[in-house]
Formats: structure tokens, sequence, C-alpha cells
């Protein structure tokens, strides 16, 4: 069976990700037990004030390792990483922090003898020659982003650790992630979060992919939900470690405007593609995630009509209150 993990630290704890899941995990592992961190040094009331918060850069072992110590770590959830739009910007920061990042909290595990290692993933890690439609689990990958080439050596690398060492080291491969909590930091699927707040705030949105652009996406209960899932399962069962696909739904930025306007029919999108059209592009339609459902059991929870319903409530009681951006 696998082993029990008793101290928790989280990397990249302020981002969309990173600061839902370490609330999650305060709540389930006990708030003392679950050490945030990021380069960042203003988390939000809630993250500073719920658990232990450090400023940490992953790229320097010193200040990782010092919070280690202190903490008696035996698990990181390593979700410290630049995303793709940004990564175009500025790739050699990305293969610094998405790769030396990476190495740096793999090579900790081995020192400190971790009990695990969780290490996202993304659909960004597939290009134009992956096929686009049910993209199977274990298929080409031949990125055309600098995030993406970082995603498959992060894969790749925690496959070696894993062999080579022994390191219980595992990943999943995020779709877009959408939440009413968190804004997104740089990433192409930023619309699908980006267009219910202005839905709210504006009535209007304008739009940076095409109509038809389609990729897979996952609320962030499900994204919570799915790496969580993935920590806690029998290692035994796991013949994948770094690399499962996770799905939840696939729908075109057509689709989501509609479903929208189900909920607020005066609102308008346009659509105007900027230089993350051709990044959507290179990604999946829909992907096929049955290597996940069978190593660990993973189902999805939410769809998009009732994401949708959930997402418009909680931004409309937050705009009514004056904070839609808290």
């Amino acid at each position: 069976m696998s082993k029990e993990m008793k101290n928790i630290l989280v990397t990249g704890a302020m981002g969309q990700i990173g600061s839902e899941l370490t609330m999650a995990l305060r709540n389930r592992y006990g708030a003392e037990n679950v050490v945030a961190t990021d380069k960042r040094t203003n988390p939000n009331p809630e993250l500073r004030d719920s658990g232990p918060f450090y400023s940490v850069d992953v790229t320097q072992r010193t200040s990782l390792d010092a919070v280690i110590k202190k903490h008696n770590i035996d698990t990181i959830y390593h979700m410290a990483a630049i995303l793709s739009a940004v990564g175009e910007k500025n790739p050699l920061l990305c293969w610094d922090v998405n790769i030396n990042g990476t190495l740096n909290v793999l090579n900790a595990a081995i020192d400190f003898e971790m009990v695990r290692v969780i290490i996202p993933s993304s659909i960004a890690v597939f290009g134009p020659d992956t096929p686009k439609e049910n993209t199977p689990n274990d298929t080409i990958l031949r990125p055309t982003t600098m995030y993406g080439v970082t995603k498959v050596c992060g894969e790749r690398l925690g496959d070696y650790f894993v062999k080579r060492f022994g390191i219980d080291v595992r990943g999943l491969r995020y779709p877009g992630i959408i939440s009413a909590e968190t804004l997104p930091g740089g990433g192409t699927t930023d619309y699908a979060v980006e267009i219910y707040y202005k839905a709210v705030e504006e009535g209007k949105y304008t739009c940076f992919v095409r109509e038809d652009t389609r990729l897979p996406m996952m609320y962030m209960p499900d994204c919570i939900k799915s790496t969580i899932d993935l920590a806690e399962a029998d290692f035994s069962r796991l013949k994948h470690h770094c690399d499962f696909n996770v799905g939840s739904m696939s729908f075109s930025a057509g689709e989501l405007a509609e479903s929208i306007k189900k909920h607020i029919p005066h609102f308008e999108c346009k659509f105007e593609p900027d230089y993350r059209q051709q990044i959507a592009d290179s990604w999946p339609s829909s992907i096929d995630d049955s290597v996940a459902r069978a190593e660990w059991d993973w189902e999805p929870e939410w769809d998009l009509d009732r994401m949708t319903k959930d997402m418009l409530e909680k931004l409309t009681k937050r705009h009514n209150q004056g904070n839609l951006y808290k």
C-alpha cells in the first residue's frame, strides 16, 4: 500500500491551482501540516493566516531545503511553473523555472527520503502531430511551445526518478482549468475564465481565440479532486506515473459563450484571435483518460452547463458585494 503523507509542502501556492489546492489539503490533512510556498511574498489573507507560508524560489535549493528541514516535509505538490503564454514571451525563464525548479524538487526528494512528489503536467505536451480527437494517453509528444517542451521533459524526468532512484513521483496532464476563486496566470486557456468575469462585470467579452476553437477543460473542483485522488492512489496499481490524461469536458469558445447566454441573454462575445490561437491549434480537442480511470478510478463530476451556473452564481454574488476581483 502507499505510504502515508504527513507533512506536505506546496510550491506555487499563490497560483491559480496552487492556492485552492493548498486550502483543500489543509482541510484534509490539518492546516499546520501543509506548508505553502511561492516566489511571491503577498499571499491572500486566507492562505497566509490558515497555515505556514514562506517565500521560496524553486530554482534555489537553499531556500527550498530550509523549509523542508524546518517542517520535516515528506511530500511535495510541485505546482510552481511558468505557463504557456508567458513562456512564449520569456522561454528562458520558462525553462529555468519548469526544468531547473523541477530538478531541485526531485533531488530534494532523494536527499530527504520523501514519501511522494506530485508534479502536474499539461495537455501542452501534445503538438500538431498528436491525434486531436480523443487523444490517447500514450501517443506522440512533439509540442511547439517552450511550456510544452518543459512539461514533456518534466514527465520523463519524473518517470526516470521513479525507475532510477525509487522515488514515488506522480503527475497528471491538466486541461484548461476554470475557477471562480482565482484568476489564471498567463495560459492559453485563460479566455475560458476571463469570459465569465467579463460577462458578469460588463455583459460582453472579446475572446482571443476563434469561435470554433475546442479544447479540453476542467472545473477547479474536479482539478483539485483529480490531483488528490492521484496522490492518494495505491502505488502498486500504477503502471504509469507522471503522464496521466485527465478529462472532464471539451467545448468550443462559441459553445462556452452560448452556455453563458442561457443565464445572461444580453451577453455579447466577439472573437479576435491573437498569437495564442496558434498555441491552441496545436493542442487536442478532446482527450482519452481511460488510463487514469483504470489505474486510480478517476471520475469527473462537472459538465459545462453545471459549471457555468455555479461560476455565474459565485461571481455575481461577489460583483454585487463589490469584490469581483478579490
